[in-house]
């Protein structure tokens, strides 16, 4: 509890900072439900707009902007995309985004300083506040065994870009516990926890309702599973049930 009030806390002092001196403030990377306890407050500030980026497009760990709606500036996010490989490609080991994301954290940094981590066959990229750029540059050496060089990417055409794979399947119904039971290969009844549990966010909002049915482009996420995209309903069988299609992020 005294996490959460700290939280709100230190939110309500952005938005108030922002408006008390007409500039741009941001919050830290937020996972899905900080994001959700951000949107909740919006109608406490009226006067501000707050806005979310986490780098590249559809992240899912966001920095909130908070500015006044009459900004007379451009401004832009403190955030900066790095590159991992390895030293030798023939010596390297399968690392995943577990890996990466520990040796990270072993140089005594929190996680609110990291955004997503983008794992794609041999190379990594991360994403972290501009402030700790150069310290990730001079100290991350090392991920488990395998010795790494870590760039700063400048081009915004060489950040990672989602890799997708279509799932399509037979449901009852379009209801969210559905199609989260199709996309990560289980049934309905063991992903009704996640749902009651606060662990299911549609467009970055939690949803606790099984019933719940997501509109097509909706992305879906599950806390400790993943997330897809639901890309809709392609047809109806002749017993009334719905033949649908997601996109999974691998």
């Amino acid at each position: 509890m005294e996490k959460d009030e700290f939280f709100l806390k230190r939110i309500r002092e952005l938005a108030n900072l922002s408006w008390q001196r007409d500039i741009v403030t941001f919050s830290d990377f937020l996972n899905l439900n900080e994001q959700n306890i951000v949107s909740s407050l919006k109608h406490q500030f009226p006067q501000i707009v707050m806005e979310t980026s986490g780098g590249y497009e559809n992240a899912e760990r966001q920095m909130v902007a908070f500015h006044p709606d009459a900004l007379a500036f451009t401004w832009e996010y403190p955030i900066d995309c790095l590159r991992i490989e390895p030293k030798a490609l023939k010596f390297s080991e399968e690392l995943s985004h577990r890996d990466y994301l520990g040796a990270l954290l072993n140089l005594g940094v929190d996680r609110s300083v990291i955004g997503d981590i983008v794992v794609q066959k041999k190379a990594a990229w991360f994403f972290c506040q501009n402030k700790m750029t150069e310290f990730f540059l001079e100290n991350l050496c090392r991920v488990r065994h395998t010795n790494i060089l870590i760039t700063k990417v400048e081009d915004s055409d060489e950040f990672p870009r989602p890799v997708l794979e279509a799932v399509s399947g037979i449901c009852a119904s379009v209801r969210l516990d559905s199609l989260i039971s199709l996309a990560f290969k289980t049934s309905r009844s063991s992903m009704a926890s996640y749902i009651e549990g606060g662990q299911v966010f549609v467009n970055g909002k939690l949803i606790t309702s099984n019933g719940y049915e997501p509109k097509d482009g909706d992305i879906i996420s599950v806390r400790g599973k993943g997330r897809f995209i639901f890309d809709g309903v392609s047809h109806q069988t002749k017993k009334g049930r719905c033949s649908v299609r997601i996109m999974r992020y691998v």
